[in-house]
């Protein structure tokens, strides 16, 4: 494991910042669709072009894999990259969006990074000294703090992200999201989720759970107990945290 990992991961999450919010602040986004039906943007392909490059200039035998230019090099190291998670909610002009960054090393991910400029937030973790989160270097200088598990909780007394919403879900899909929204203090969003009218349209995504990455960024920061993903919206990949 190699203890410069970090600050660089901190760089490349500047840089991605920087190039994400050129493009969100000026609507400038230049989607095209993919073959999946899913956007993707400039934003996207210029992020992991620059990471690409500026990982290569630090450590030219490191391999490199992203979503839109898949993978490079050959190695025991690999930089694992996702230029903007979230694109939807990038070209609607919504907050739910980051750059992630992963670092494997023999196969074992031993960084992993979620830096979401928007929503003023960055989380990282790493084996060997647990998870952390702090402010993005727009915000102001806040010092970064450790992330800790609370003891005693009851599942009654949680607060739980679901989504996606039960217009987009099946009858047994929406039975398993209901009977989980019913056991818990509290649900995110606030959704009838025994309906299902196909016609409706998705309400707005909150910066409150909705989404799988900032389900989980939630729950890491401590303002979820839980964002369960199930085979309804399956995740295409491991996420840093």
């Amino acid at each position: 494991m190699n203890p410069a990992d970090l600050e660089l991961a901190h760089c490349l999450a500047d840089q991605a910042d920087a190039i994400a919010r050129s493009y969100f602040s000026t609507a400038a986004f230049g989607a095209r669709t993919k073959s999946d039906g899913s956007p993707v943007t400039y934003a996207d392909r210029e992020i992991e072009t620059v990471l690409r490059t500026l990982i290569r200039q630090e450590h030219p035998d490191d391999a490199f894999i992203g979503e839109w230019f898949g993978a490079h090099g050959h190695g025991r190291r690999r930089w694992i990259i996702d230029a903007i998670d979230g694109t939807a909610s990038f070209l609607a002009g919504e907050p739910e969006w980051s750059t992630l960054i992963a670092v494997e090393e023999d196969g074992r991910v031993t960084l992993g990074m979620v830096s979401a400029p928007a929503l003023g937030r960055r989380l990282w973790a790493r084996p060997d000294s647990g998870s952390w989160t702090g402010p993005c270097p727009s915000e102001p200088a806040v010092p970064a703090h450790r992330l800790v598990l609370t003891d005693g909780a009851s599942v009654h007394n949680a607060a739980v992200g679901i989504w996606p919403p039960p217009s987009r879900l099946n009858q047994q899909e929406r039975i398993v999201a209901a009977k989980l929204a019913g056991g818990v203090s509290q649900v995110r969003p606030l959704l009838d989720w025994t309906a299902a009218d196909p016609t409706a349209p998705d309400p707005r995504k909150p910066s409150a759970g909705s989404g799988t990455c900032h389900g989980a960024l939630l729950v890491a920061a401590g303002q979820l107990d839980g964002m369960p993903s199930s085979s309804w919206e399956p995740v295409p990949g491991t996420s840093p945290l």
